[in-house]
């Protein structure tokens, strides 16, 4: 028996079982199904829905001052079946002003609004409200289904000095992430999303169309997500035309270069400059700015079907030798998840990496910390750009379920792992960095992976990273490679470019699998479960062994029998999660022996077990 924390028991009393053979609903989730806004096929219901913005956004600063002024239109569309009375506006960066992780906070940080329209109409905004990272602010008139309304707003405000997910990464470089005013996504199933952000949780936003129009002193490269439209205005023709080459070759170019920068033949030498991006269709914009970071770039194919390339480019100071390897750890990166696992191409035109301080991922763009060991440093890439999958190509509430982005990153990232450090490399990153601590951990206080994470009051990285991932690769392991990739495209063709939650998950991997999966997604998902075997006792059969194995852990997670023979020599018989299927709590597995039997060991492998001590039984 197993203790349910407070948290999830509550969660699972709220819920709604539809029939015996299904998992646990929440009550918005089921009128969700009975709205028919989701399905229990898991695809998107024909009354699905989600709003959507046009952002038109310019910013200028000049360092090293660290102040921001923007100003942007918003047409925001109401595509939902509800009345809007009001908004609620995110200001993310507020988080600053709060204090977070254990930093004290800063009451200038945050964003000021010198002034908001609505349609035309000065609208009141209380700049003086502690409420971080949320404002509603009441509409005149409500915004009704199907219709839109016109947002223009005012604002400045100070660049946080803090090293973190946006910054001042030095006097003369930035990195401005979560930096505009933004309506929160108001979905189908919670309505707004009101989750404040106080420095540890992450993201949930909408898809919308962007222009950024980025205005810096000459001599300064922006970098930023989407399509750079106007690189013969803002650069000097011979890096113009290296950033153009740039795109249809594998070998790196170097735009700018120390002696480039030196010599002031990178931008177009005006008192200012003006960068403008577009995107389509995405879920945030970013941008870096420096005066004395290198840029190097090349491309790679993404989409052999049409022969389509992906720019790969770099941002960083010249002493760092791990980012001259960043354009070439890219290119491998996306290449090979386009290629292999998810095996969906690149969405994107382009990824950036610039060095800053967050190893934090956004569209089209990392945040990558310097790193000494250049493994790490290829981990933590690998790690950052698979997040375009997770929660980018899938519009993901991280801020309330990371584990279905976090736990894809980490999986993908001991995935690809393996072909570029080998099987046991990759086996012994992936235990030194994502298991091995919670293995070796306490258990008493362990909560399920649903429990959402503002709930989750132990061992969150855990169930958000390793945990997750474990479901993940055990699910693998138990369908084979072809049928989890199936249920896996399944899963992505129905929710690219929407909003999935963790039963949309569930049920697209059981339609795409064609198999009943509830017991294994109750097991990993429901339960505050972790990882221990046990011999019970082995029994001498006809040809082989009879194994009794108690699950004292919980968890259904594959094993290998390993039979070692009094020559010393070894057999290894492997047992995927199927066989947890009837049974969680013990099972009898047969193996077959040639020789004479030494022992008999339980190995897990990556699944690392919490006592190993009693995971062999010795012949006598």
């Amino acid at each position: 028996m197993y203790r349910l924390t407070v948290a999830i028991a509550a969660f699972l009393l709220g819920c709604t079982v539809v029939n015996a053979q299904t998992l646990p609903v929440p009550p918005e989730i089921q009128d969700a199904y009975t709205k028919g806004t989701r399905t229990l096929s898991g695809k998107p219901g024909k009354n699905y829905w989600q709003n959507h913005g046009r952002y038109n956004i310019s910013v200028s600063m000049a360092p090293p001052s660290n102040v921001i002024t923007g100003t942007e239109q918003i047409t925001y569309f109401n595509n939902s079946p509800d009345a809007l009375k009001q908004l609620n506006i995110k200001l993310i960066v507020n988080v600053h002003r709060a204090g977070s992780r254990g930093r004290a906070g800063n009451p200038m940080a945050g964003v000021i609004v010198d002034d908001l329209q609505i349609n035309g109409v000065k609208t009141a905004w209380d700049n003086a409200a502690d409420t971080t990272t949320n404002q509603m602010v009441d509409l005149a008139k409500p915004l009704m289904p199907h219709d839109s309304l016109k947002m223009n707003i005012q604002w400045h405000y100070q660049l946080s000095k803090t090293q973190g997910r946006d910054g001042v990464i030095d006097s003369t470089t930035f990195f401005l992430a979560y930096f505009y005013p933004r309506v929160s996504v108001y979905d189908d199933y919670r309505g707004w999303d009101t989750q404040p952000h106080l420095g540890s949780l992450e993201f949930y936003n909408d898809f919308n169309d962007y222009t950024l129009n980025v205005t810096v002193p000459k001599n300064y490269i922006v970098w930023a997500t989407g399509t750079l439209r106007n690189p013969n205005q803002v650069l000097q023709p011979r890096a113009a035309k290296l950033l153009t080459e740039s795109m249809t070759g594998d070998s790196t170019i170097h735009i700018a270069t120390p002696q480039d920068l030196a010599n002031k033949t990178v931008t177009a030498q005006n008192a200012t400059n003006t960068w403008t991006w577009t995107a389509a269709n995405i879920s945030d914009m970013t941008v870096g700015v420096s005066d004395h970071y290198d840029w190097d770039a090349a491309s790679v194919v993404v989409d052999d079907k049409n022969h389509r390339r992906a720019s790969v480019q770099a941002a960083f100071p010249d002493a760092s030798e791990d980012f001259h390897h960043s354009v070439q750890f890219s290119r491998y990166a996306l290449g090979w998840f386009s290629h292999n696992w998810p095996g969906v191409p690149y969405p994107f035109v382009k990824s950036t990496a610039f060095q800053g301080f967050a190893d934090m991922e956004y569209p089209m763009m990392v945040n990558d910390s310097h790193e000494k060991a250049l493994d790490f440093a290829e981990l933590v890439q690998d790690h950052e750009q698979a997040h375009t999958y997770f929660p980018f190509y899938m519009g993901i509430n991280e801020s309330r379920y990371p584990f279905m982005d976090e736990g894809w990153a980490t999986t993908l990232e001991y995935l690809i792992g393996i072909t570029e450090k080998g099987q046991k490399g990759a086996d012994d990153f992936y235990k030194q960095f994502r298991v091995t601590r919670w293995a070796r951990g306490p258990h008493t206080k362990e909560q399920a992976i649903i429990t959402p994470a503002p709930d989750v009051t132990f061992g969150a990285g855990n169930n958000f990273y390793g945990k997750p991932s474990l479901s993940y690769l055990a699910l693998k392991d138990m369908l084979g490679d072809d049928l989890f990739k199936k249920a896996l495209h399944t899963y992505m063709n129905n929710w690219n470019g929407k909003h999935p939650i963790p039963w949309d998950y569930f049920n697209s991997m059981k339609t795409g699998s064609g198999k009943d999966l509830d017991w294994f997604f109750t097991n990993w998902f429901y339960t505050p479960s972790y990882i221990d075997l046990a011999i019970d006792k082995a029994t001498k059969t006809g040809n082989g062994y009879a194994i009794d194995i108690k699950n004292i852990g919980g968890f259904a997670v594959p094993f290998d029998v390993v039979v070692t023979y009094a020559d010393g020599t070894t057999e290894r018989f492997h047992q995927t999660p199927i066989v947890w299927e009837k049974d969680q709590k013990q099972i009898s597995v047969t193996v077959k022996a040639t020789k004479d039997v030494k022992s008999l060991t339980l190995d897990g492998g990556i699944f690392m077990d919490a006592n190993e001590k009693d995971n062999t039984w010795t012949a006598q």
